[in-house]
C-alpha cells in the first residue's frame, strides 16, 4: 500500500508513544487486538488543560500515524471530548482509504474514554 509523506512520518517516529502515570492523568482504550486495532490514550490534565498526551497503540500505519498525531496536537489545549479533528478530516487528511476508516472510530473511542474521565471528575 502507498502512504501519504504525512502518514509515513507520523507512523515512523510515532512520538509520544508510551504512558503517562500519577495524580491528573486519565485513561480511556478502545478496540481489541484479535479484531486488528487497539487505542489507549493517557492524558495529564493540569487546570482543565491537557498538560500532556501519551498513546499505545495496535493497528495499522494509518491508526498508528493518526494516534500519534491526534496526541501531539492535543498537548497544551483545552480538555474537552472531541478530538483535534473530527474523523472525517483525519480520514482526509491521512489519505485513509475507506475500508479502513472505522479504525479512526476506534481512536475517537479511546479518546473520548479518557476525555470523559477528566471531565468527570
Amino acid at each position: 500500500m502507498k502512504y501519504s509523506e504525512l502518514t509515513r512520518y507520523y507512523f515512523e517516529t510515532a512520538a509520544g508513544a508510551g504512558v503517562l502515570s500519577g495524580p491528573g492523568v486519565y485513561r480511556g482504550a478502545a478496540g481489541r487486538r484479535a479484531h486488528g486495532t487497539w487505542v489507549q490514550f493517557d492524558l495529564h490534565i493540569d487546570s482543565g488543560i491537557i498538560r500532556a498526551a501519551r498513546f499505545l497503540v495496535f493497528g495499522c500505519p494509518h491508526t498508528i500515524a493518526v494516534t500519534a498525531w491526534v496526541a501531539e496536537h492535543a498537548a497544551g489545549s483545552a480538555i474537552r471530548t472531541a478530538l483535534p479533528e473530527s474523523v472525517p478530516e483525519l480520514s482526509a487528511r491521512f489519505a485513509v482509504p475507506v475500508e479502513k476508516r472505522g479504525r479512526l472510530l476506534v481512536i475517537e473511542d479511546a479518546w473520548l474514554a479518557a476525555a470523559a474521565g477528566a471531565l468527570q471528575r
